[in-house]
């Protein structure tokens, strides 16, 4: 099974930068997309930031120009560097992935379409 774990949150002030990185492990064959997306209560999960293996990149608009995704297909991890950040990115950010091929454990290839996801690491304005 892929699984993946987000590290990098913490606490920061607006205008701090934060990276946070994505680490999937499993027998991965290919991840054809990665993206991170964010949370805050009472709100739907939303698209941060998306990268194909490829290396196209896709932004949500509030962080065009603050925010920049990037991969290491052959690590399987992803990163998002979040400069100028503002009060408003306090969210729980989560790694997924869609479209991945694996083995599981029995051997067998397996390729998912959408939906796995990471536990999420938290980004927090400490004032």
């Amino acid at each position: 099974q892929v699984q993946l774990v987000e590290s990098g949150g913490g606490l920061v002030q607006p205008g701090g930068s934060l990276r946070l990185s994505c680490a999937a492990s499993g027998s991965i064959l290919s991840i054809n997309a990665m993206g991170w997306y964010r949370q805050t209560p009472g709100k739907q999960r939303e698209l941060v930031a998306a990268i194909t293996a490829g290396g196209n990149t896709k932004y949500a608009d509030s962080v065009k120009g603050r925010f920049t995704i990037s991969r290491d297909n052959a690590k399987n991890t992803m990163y998002l560097q979040m400069n100028s950040l503002k009060p408003e990115d306090t969210a729980v950010y989560y790694c997924n992935t869609d479209d991945v091929s694996y083995r599981d454990d029995d051997g067998v290839v397996t390729r998912r379409y959408f939906g796995v996801w990471g536990q999420g690491t938290r980004v927090t304005d400490p004032s």
